[in-house]
C-alpha cells in the first residue's frame, strides 16, 4: 500500500483503492497542501469536498448536509480539532469526524474515539485506510440522519399534546391503569379515558407499546413531559 507522507498533487495519492462513493467530505486542516491533496483524492473517488483552513472558518461556513463527515487535523491555530469536536457536540450537530493528524498520541486518540470520532489516523497515512474510514463515517451519517428523522417525527406528534394529555401519557406508559391515573391526577375515570383517546389519535399510536416507542423516539421524557403547556396548547 502507498503511504502518503505529505499530501500533494502527485499521482502517489491516487492509490489503487476501488472505493467509489457519494457524499460530502469536509476537510479542516491549516495546511494548504493537505487540503489540496485530500480534495484531489476524494473528488476522484466521487465525493463532494469542501475544504477549510481553520475550525473557525468551518464553523462560519458549515451547513449540515445528509451523508457527510469531516476529516479534521488536531493541531491548528485558534480552535484545535479536539475543541472543534467538543463544540459540534455541544451544538447538537451529529457530524461523524475522522481525525487525520501529524500531532497525535495514544491518549489523544483514545479520548477522541471516546467522544465519538470514527477514527484517528496519523500522517503519513495509507489512502485506502482513510477511504475505509470515510465509508464507515458515511454509514454512520446515514444512520444518524435516519434516527434524527424518526426523532423529529415523533417529537412533532408529541408537541400536539396538551399538558394534561402529556401527564396522562406519562402515567399510562409507566403502566398505571386508568383508575390509578385518575386517582393520581385527581380527575374522573371517564376524563382519563377521553385524554388517553386523544393522545392515541394525536400520536397515531396503535397501542400503549407503540405509544411508549413514540415517546422514547421523541426525546427526553423530562423535556417532553414538562408541566408547562406548549405554545398553542391549553392545559386541558
Amino acid at each position: 500500500m502507498d503511504r502518503v507522507a505529505h499530501v500533494d498533487k502527485s499521482p502517489l495519492i491516487l492509490c489503487h483503492c476501488v472505493v467509489n462513493g457519494k457524499g460530502t467530505i469536509f476537510v479542516v486542516d491549516d495546511d494548504p497542501a493537505v487540503r489540496d491533496g485530500l480534495t484531489i483524492l476524494l473528488e476522484v473517488k466521487g465525493f463532494s469536498v469542501e475544504a477549510f483552513g481553520s475550525a473557525d472558518e468551518f464553523l462560519e461556513k458549515f451547513l449540515p448536509v445528509a451523508q457527510s463527515c469531516a476529516i479534521v487535523e488536531v493541531k491548528m491555530p485558534g480552535m484545535d480539532g479536539m475543541k472543534l469536536q467538543a463544540h459540534l457536540t455541544k451544538l447538537g450537530l451529529a457530524l461523524p469526524i475522522i481525525f487525520l493528524t501529524g500531532h497525535g498520541d495514544i491518549p489523544m486518540a483514545v479520548l477522541a474515539i471516546q467522544r465519538g470520532a470514527v477514527d484517528f489516523l496519523t500522517k503519513p497515512f495509507i489512502a485506502s485506510e482513510l477511504l475505509e474510514s470515510i465509508r464507515i463515517a458515511l454509514q454512520t451519517s446515514d444512520r444518524l440522519t435516519s434516527q434524527a428523522e424518526v426523532h423529529d417525527g415523533a417529537a412533532a406528534r408529541l408537541t400536539l399534546l396538551t399538558k394534561r394529555e402529556r401527564e396522562v401519557m406519562r402515567l399510562a406508559v409507566d403502566g398505571l391503569h386508568n383508575k390509578d391515573i385518575a386517582h393520581r391526577l385527581g380527575i374522573s375515570h371517564r376524563t382519563v379515558e377521553i385524554h388517553k383517546a386523544k393522545v392515541m389519535v394525536k400520536t397515531s399510536a396503535v397501542n400503549l407499546l407503540d405509544l411508549a416507542r413514540i415517546a422514547e423516539e421523541g426525546g427526553s421524557r423530562r423535556k417532553l413531559w414538562a408541566p408547562t403547556a406548549l405554545p398553542g396548547n391549553s392545559a386541558y
